[in-house]
């Protein structure tokens, strides 16, 4: 994901798009985890909904805060200059970010997967994740830290 701008020829005048886009990598990058989380939140929603999970003034509400997300995504990809479909990062052999639009349900498989669609489904399932760091310097161990993570969507 590469954003091109071009410089101002006159530096006394006022930020222009162009200008603002030489400087949307760093929003480009929150932008996308924004969308991720959206589409995350969104898929646990559908979830819900069939399952019969969430009443219908609260899938109304929900419905209506993803919506006004997404709008204000679009709003700030407008902004920048930055192409909505640029959000969705090809990860190579672990493949893309976030599914081609339309193409994922929540609970279909797919012959290869996005990593929102994995995402979603250790969300559904649940994972436990545990490990220990150290930080040191030289054979000095300076923090050391023990952690475990219980990563779900249901309430524990």
């Amino acid at each position: 994901m590469t954003l091109v701008g071009t410089p101002s020829e006159n530096p006394e005048i006022a930020s222009t798009p162009n200008q603002l886009n030489s400087k949307a990598g760093l929003a480009s990058l929150l932008l996308t985890v924004v969308e991720l989380i959206r589409q995350l939140m969104e898929a646990q929603v559908i979830r819900r909904m069939e399952q019969q999970l969430i009443d219908e003034s609260d899938l109304d509400q929900a419905a209506e805060s993803l919506q006004k997300l997404e709008e204000q995504v679009l709003r700030l990809c407008e902004i920048f200059e930055i192409d909505p479909a640029d959000l969705n990062v090809n990860l190579g052999e672990f493949g893309t970010l976030l599914p081609p639009p339309g193409t994922y349900y929540p609970g279909e498989t797919s012959n290869s997967p996005s990593i929102l669609e994995l995402l979603d489904r250790l969300l559904n399932v649940g994972i436990v994740v545990h490990g220990d760091v150290d930080l040191g310097l030289g054979n000095l161990n300076l923090i050391h830290a023990k952690l475990r993570v219980i990563l779900t969507s249901k309430s524990i």
